[in-house]
């Protein structure tokens, strides 16, 4: 279907500048969520538990979001593309080692993965500024919780 289904209120220009930031951001949080995930299943070390049970917690935001960034697309007339291939091709993630990984490490990971997560999400809110205030509030909502991540996941390098 090439034609959209669902009007927007936003001019097509605001709608392919939003469409382009949510998208970008899609992409990002399902590879967040992929990544924290593979993290939970790999981690090991004396604080295991609290590492593991951490990252649930983060993939579950990460999932929260991915819904939410979503809809706010698909309430637009925007269709968004969470496929495999499009995630593999269009995260900002960082990448993330194979196998077992010391807790140390994982920690390491996850706030790497989350500070570039929170720039990207920032140049994001910058670019819908006059566009879209509505989409521009979820990502600063996004943001938020991102960089509250972020902070408790430095607090274990301290």
């Amino acid at each position: 279907m090439s034609k959209s289904p669902i009007t927007s209120s936003l001019s097509e220009s605001d709608k392919a500048a939003v469409g382009a930031v949510l998208q970008a951001t899609l992409v990002d949080l399902i590879d967040l969520s992929l990544v924290a995930k593979q993290a939970h299943w790999n981690v090991v070390g004396k604080n295991f538990r609290s590492v593991h049970l951490q990252l649930d917690e983060l993939v579950t935001t990460a999932r929260t979001y991915t819904d939410e960034v979503a809809e706010r697309a698909a309430a637009l007339g925007i269709s968004p593309n969470g496929k495999a291939r499009t995630v593999a091709e269009g995260s900002g993630v960082p990448g993330f080692p194979d196998g077992w990984l010391k807790e140390d490490d994982v920690v390491g990971a996850v706030v790497t993965a989350l500070a570039k997560l929170v720039e990207r999400l920032r140049a994001r809110i910058d670019e819908t500024d006059k566009s879209d205030l509505v989409t521009q509030d979820l990502l600063i909502e996004v943001t938020r919780n991102l960089e509250q991540a972020h902070w408790m996941w430095q607090a274990q390098q301290a």
